[in-house]
């Protein structure tokens, strides 16, 4: 749990107020002792020596304290969502080298007719310190500022603020830091509160699902969880305005994780109204919490602190949801092995023990195998450690019970097997590429690619045996075909079937070179037409009128090219049974792995 520290390491606290700089009136000691200090500078959020993300207040907020009533913008409008976290008094001429970022610079104007910088130059040089406003006091010093230092504000976009005339800067000081720590106060108080109502969320039994409908009603918006790339696992929406969702989520309605900013940082996005926080236990990463505002509201640090409460009571379900998963994913992964091998016994048997399990194999149904490709694909977040193969698992399952609840999914090391009953409104092959799109998603990760096969539909659990090979077979010979990522029906695979069934790769390598002779063993561009037009003349049955159609030839063309190939294979255009053997050939020179 965090909690601001009473006191911050001596590596958080301020530079001293040097000798030279007496003058100096500064609150550094007050915000240092309350943990306002929070900003490294990277102009990252930074935790505080306990962890807690602190931001301050912008200065149109600022701005509205009675001390600063009368105060006058006088350029630097762009800047007013910069963020005040300590206050500064500039009375010296070299202000630069003590100048942090976020502070409020409060000044009599002094200094201005020293500085060893143009006016210009100096306003330039306190932006890039990352400065949130410049407070002057006119009247003693300074009657008006330079045109070019208000030009030069106004095209960095740092606010310069005229102070009344009557106020003093112990009152700007007192009132400041205070309403930065009631802010941080309401924060914590927020915080707090939802932290309980998630526990007692969690002590009762609840799940991610109760999870994100207790956040709903304490954030007023869309709250997810998804996995590290965005895979939704469960959602509420509070009742009310519907969140702004443009850009958020791809076709296959993923969650685009890498597009956002995590925790705190989406708050340098002015106006943002997504946020989301990591979901980490120890070096694992299981997920995102996601916050999507509703209607017109801004999302504030608060929200974030209710997220980042929200996201470690996550990993406590999810770890737990893990540890029960692994033990019951154990034994169905056996028990279904052995289904597909045939051991599990008679239906009377194994239909009751999968309806225990969740699974309905008494109806028609189909085999899904999907296997990884060799090669690994580095992973988009680098502490997600868990092994491909149970990212994979996870992802097929997630996207089968969306269609078949009583499926059977089960992961092994390098493939997913999946028993499913048959789509009611189109075919399996069909349902099968949907799920596959879904689970490759829109540039959702960098998975590695995996091959599906898809078996006949079988009406009886005893042919689940023969289904599974068939699926195996089919993605296979479609690796073999169509290369990595393929997906291939059995009832697709035609005459590949049976030169799959060939143990000896030799042999049909051999067999193709010996059919196709000059074909098989040149590899320029002059053979590879030739090895085109031969397939085209078979594929049209030696219609020579169509083929010259199909390859642009002119006839006389396309006849020479045919005495060509008869001369370097054999009397094609009358021998049938060279025509079939020239045919297997080609099949055989398309797939791969040989």
């Amino acid at each position: 749990m965090r909690k601001v520290a009473k006191n911050q390491s001596e590596s958080w606290q301020s530079v001293p107020t040097p000798s030279g700089a007496a003058g100096r009136a500064t609150a550094d000691d007050t915000a240092d002792a309350t943990a306002v200090d929070t900003v490294d500078d990277t102009d990252r959020i930074r935790p505080s020596s306990t962890g807690t993300l602190v931001r301050g207040l912008p200065v149109s907020e600022v701005l509205s304290v009675s001390s600063l009533a009368g105060a006058r913008l006088l350029a630097g409008a762009a800047g007013l969502d910069r963020m005040v976290q300590r206050l500064n008094v500039m009375e010296v001429p070299d202000i630069l080298p003590w100048t942090k970022p976020h502070e409020l610079l409060l000044t009599t104007g002094y200094p201005l007719r020293e500085t060893p910088q143009s006016p210009a130059d100096l306003v330039v040089e306190l932006h890039a310190k990352r400065l949130a406003a410049i407070a002057i006091k006119f009247g003693r010093y300074v009657d008006e500022l330079p045109a070019e230092m208000l030009a030069a504000a106004d095209r960095v976009g740092l606010p310069i603020i005229r102070l009344p005339d009557d106020v003093a800067f112990d009152d700007i000081l007192n009132q400041v830091l205070t309403d930065i720590l009631n802010r941080q106060a309401a924060v914590l108080a927020r915080s707090e509160e939802a932290h309980r109502a998630l526990v007692s969320v969690v002590l009762a039994g609840g799940g991610l699902g109760e999870l994100t409908e207790e956040l709903s009603g304490l954030l007023g918006g869309t709250v997810l969880v998804t996995t590290p790339d965005g895979r939704i696992l469960a959602g509420s929406r509070s009742p009310g305005e519907e969140p702004d969702a443009r850009g958020c989520f791809d076709a296959s309605g993923r969650f685009r994780v890498e597009e956002f900013r995590h925790g705190t940082r989406v708050l340098e996005e002015r106006g943002a109204r997504t946020a989301l926080v990591p979901i980490l236990a120890g070096s694992l990463d299981h997920g995102r919490v996601v916050l999507l505002a509703g209607g017109d509201r801004r999302l504030d640090e608060s929200d974030i602190h209710v997220l980042e409460r929200a996201a470690a009571t996550a990993a406590l379900v999810i770890t737990k949801e893990l540890a029960v998963s692994a033990v019951e994913s154990k034994y169905q992964g056996d028990f279904l092995r052995d289904l597909l091998a045939g051991r599990a016994g008679d239906p009377g048997h194994t239909v009751p023990h999968c309806a225990s399990l969740g699974w309905d194999i008494d109806r028609p149904l189909f085999v899904v195998v999907a296997q990884l490709e060799a090669g690994e694909v580095p992973d988009p977040e680098p502490r997600d450690l868990r092994p491909t193969h149970e990212r994979f698992a996870t992802a097929w399952s997630m996207v089968v019970r969306e269609r078949d609840p009583k499926a059977a999914v089960v992961g092994y090391s390098q493939e997913v097997v999946v028993v499913m009953g048959t789509p009611t409104r189109s075919s399996a092959g069909e349902a099968v590429r949907q799920m596959v799109a879904q689970v490759s998603g829109d540039g959702g990760g960098g998975r590695r690619a995996f091959s599906t096969g898809v078996s006949r539909v079988v009406n009886s659990p005893e042919l689940l045996p023969e289904a599974y090979e068939q699926a195996r077979r089919a993605a296979r010979v479609g690796r073999q075909m169509h290369g990595p990522g393929s997906v291939s029906d059995f009832d697709s695979l035609g005459v590949y079937r049976l030169l799959s069934l060939v143990p000896d790769s030799a042999e049909l390598t051999s067999f193709m070179r010996e059919t196709l002779r000059e074909l098989a063993t040149r590899d320029d561009e002059e053979t590879e037409d030739l090895r085109t037009t031969l397939q085209v003349l078979l594929d049209t049955n030696l219609n020579v009128a169509e083929t010259a159609r199909i390859l642009h030839f002119h006839y006389n063309t396309l006849r020479y090219r045919i005495g060509k190939l008869e001369r370097m294979v054999g009397p094609f255009t009358t021998d049938a049974h060279l025509r079939l053997s020239l045919g297997l050939a080609l099949q055989v020179m398309r797939m791969r792995g040989l």
